[in-house]
């Protein structure tokens, strides 16, 4: 027992990625759908590539949505849309012209010159005029209507019994307005403008487009179209190998999948399916983990970078899950291209492109079609990893997006003319699609922000943003420290020339230069290089109260980098940048002074930790050799020389790059870099041989 807990224990890194590996395993099958796949691939335009296919089993024809929709058509066709009388509506308005007319009639006849009977006469007109109209009834404007003849006949429900009744037999508001001012005159001596008001107030459209019962009947109509065609008997030959894939054939093949997966996903056991599942979801995942093993073996040993790579990929399979189940046919709209886009960010395109292919793989068992799923997907996601190469500024995911929509466009209509010979049967839906899948790869702009806050890592993009000069924090430097500043700037040069030749990332060690001494902000005048009037507040401090000072710097950098929210990245160039060395001068000063007593290293030694990785080593040795370059007297090819070999033995012999990746070619190719760019500063030519 012992053993296996000190087995746990020393192997605990790579036991945890696998745990990692495995749940996401168990997360994919989880999210997969517990059905059965037909067992061939087919598609149309193309050969039959499998053997014989002979009918299993007594199957349907199931009809093309093409024909389907036709047959639609056809039933509708003579659908009569139906219209309600509202008969409350009549009795409310009827109310309320009476009300009208009583208060319109007070007004003209305050003085009460008409009798009772002529107003009573009046009344009696106005309503036998309105009851005419609006019993026969006044239809409201619907598109159901629009354009059609008077003759064109509706379904006229009225007092809850359905008649057939032509247009030009009911009134509309133009004709109802006609038919008032022609037939108020008949009434004899009544005060017909009066009248013509109250009638225009209170005419109302009171026969409403009744959507409910036509809806229900177009139901009715629909339901009675067949869904299938014809039928295929067991025993039956459907296709023969190489025999090309036809409209008809296609159909065929089409309808015994969908039979053939039915019967499966009712009559299979579970087990078997979520077995095969586990089998090819392992086999995908187990790739993974070796690629990341032997060929990124930086991203292997971050947990966080695996955690982000599994969660994009599960998130992906999740949301092609939902679109299938519930909208197959908006299948093309799913941002596929996100994932290649964020790793690309966060990491380099080949792992976004193996990243790509096993989503894309995945997901191909859940999709329809899922050869031309794939193609499709993979070129897509090839040419967004191109587009990504060098992503520096936000307008690229801009143009990222529009190359995304004109891949899927072109692939698609490859794809029609392939199986059809024409472009008759383009679906322009799927173009709608594709703008909406490219247009949501946008969201890769958020969400990479979101996931360097979230997973303490970090992009290029922000890299650039953080290496402006015109950042708040490095102008603050430049202003209070200008020699620290230009120190900087100086060793940033340095350091990106040499990790690019090794290999790291230049924009970080850059980015890591400028900001590695803002520690010194606070206390600008205590070092040397922004000591201009020849003053040295050293000399009025003991040498442990100097060496507090100097050292402190680090802690201050660290503390103002966390104040302004840097990166942790950039934070270690802060505190490594002198490593566990010490203030040489003041304790070597401090212990020349007193021979006799024992000299306290820790108050002259920095903090730490040492460098960690390629950046932050190198950054280093070009803060040390840069620094040092200034004291130079008489700076030439053999001093120089001297001067970066001896300073980087030195931090070599003090155990600085233990910790670090690197080789010894790669010190000596930083070292070379650092004698010519010293030189190159210092305008010395090379001396040639004699």
């Amino acid at each position: 027992m012992k053993r296996f807990f000190s087995y746990l224990r020393n192997h605990y890194s790579q036991l945890m990625k696998i745990t990692l590996f495995v749940t996401s395993v168990v997360i994919l099958v989880l999210i997969f759908p517990k059905e059965a796949k037909f067992k061939y691939e087919f598609s149309k335009g193309k050969p039959w590539m499998h053997e014989d296919l002979i009918a299993p089993f007594d199957f349907a024809i199931l009809k093309s949505d093409a024909e389907v929709e036709a047959e639609k058509a056809e039933a509708l066709k003579d659908l009569k849309p139906y219209f309600r009388l509202d008969e409350n509506l009549t009795l409310k308005q009827r109310e309320d012209l009476i009300a009208y007319f009583n208060s319109k009639w007070k007004t003209k006849y305050v003085d009460n010159e008409r009798s009772d009977q002529k107003k009573a006469a009046n009344l009696h007109a106005a309503l036998s005029v309105f009851d005419t109209v609006m019993q026969t009834g006044v239809i409201e404007a619907h598109p159901a209507i629009e354009g059609k003849p008077d003759d064109y006949t509706i379904n006229l429900i009225r007092y809850n019994v359905l008649k057939p009744t032509p247009l030009n037999k009911i009134f509309t508001i133009q004709r109802a307005d006609q038919y008032i001012s022609k037939k108020l005159p008949d009434y004899g001596n009544v005060d017909e403008p009066l009248l013509l008001n109250v009638l225009e107030q209170m005419l109302t459209q009171n026969v409403k487009y009744d959507a409910t019962t036509t809806e229900k009947e177009q139901e009715s109509l629909v339901s009675k179209i067949s869904p299938s065609r014809g039928l295929v008997q067991t025993g039956e030959r459907i296709i023969s190998r190489g025999e090309l894939v036809s409209g008809e054939k296609y159909q065929i093949l089409e309808s015994l999948r969908q039979d053939y997966e039915g019967r499966l996903g009712s009559s299979f056991k579970s087990v078997g399916i979520v077995a095969g599942q586990i089998i090819l979801l392992a086999v995908s995942m187990a790739s993974l983990f070796l690629f990341l093993m032997f060929f990124r073996k930086e991203v292997f040993a971050e947990t966080k970078q695996i955690v982000l790579l599994l969660l994009l990929i599960q998130t992906m399979v999740f949301v092609t899950t939902l679109v299938v189940k519930f909208s197959p046919e908006y299948v093309f709209i799913i941002p596929v291209c996100l994932i290649p886009i964020i790793i690309s960010v966060f990491n380099d395109s080949r792992l976004a492109l193996f990243s790509h292919l096993i989503t894309i793989t995945i997901t191909g068992f859940l999709v329809p079609n899922s050869y031309e799923y794939v193609f499709l997907q993979l070129f897509a996601g090839i040419v967004t990893i191109l587009s990504t190469v060098k992503l520096e500024h936000r307008s690229q995911f801009f143009l990222t997006s529009l190359v995304i929509f004109i891949t899927y466009s072109l692939i698609y209509t490859g794809m029609v003319l392939i199986k059809e010979g024409s472009l008759q049967d383009l679906n322009y839906t799927n173009y709608l699609l594709f703008g909406g899948s490219a247009f949501l790869t946008l969201f890769s702009y958020p969400l990479i922000f979101i996931f360097e806050k979230s997973f303490g890592m970090i992009t290029n993009v922000t890299l650039l943003e953080l290496s402006n000069t015109n950042n708040k924090l490095l102008r603050e430097l430049a202003l209070k420290a200008p020699g620290t500043f230009q120190h900087s700037m100086q060793m940033a040069n340095l350091a990106e020339e040499a990790i690019y030749e090794i290999g790291g990332n230049p924009l970080l060690v850059r980015t890591g230069a400028m900001y590695h001494d803002i520690g010194k902000i606070d206390d600008p005048i205590y070092f040397v290089e922004n000591q201009s009037t020849g003053v040295n507040p050293h000399d009025e401090l003991t040498y442990e109260e100097s060496a507090e000072i100097i050292v402190d710097h680090v802690l201050r950098g660290v503390e103002r980098a966390k104040k302004y929210k840097l990166p942790e990245q950039i934070i270690d160039f802060i505190r490594t940048h002198h490593g566990t060395r010490k203030a040489e001068y003041f304790y070597k000063m401090a212990q020349k002074d007193n021979p006799e007593e024992d000299v306290d290293s820790s108050t002259y030694t920095y903090p730490g930790p040492a460098p960690f990785s390629k950046e932050t080593a190198v950054l280093m040795m070009a803060d040390t050799v840069e620094a040092a370059s200034r004291s130079l007297k008489k700076p030439d090819e053999e001093t120089i020389d001297k001067l970066v070999e001896s300073v980087i033995d030195n931090q070599i012999s003090s155990r600085q790059f233990d910790n670090a990746d690197l080789t010894l070619r790669d010190i000596k190719k930083i070292k070379s870099i650092f004698k010519k760019k010293l030189m190159n500063i210092y305008h010395l030519r090379i001396e040639y041989p004699k």
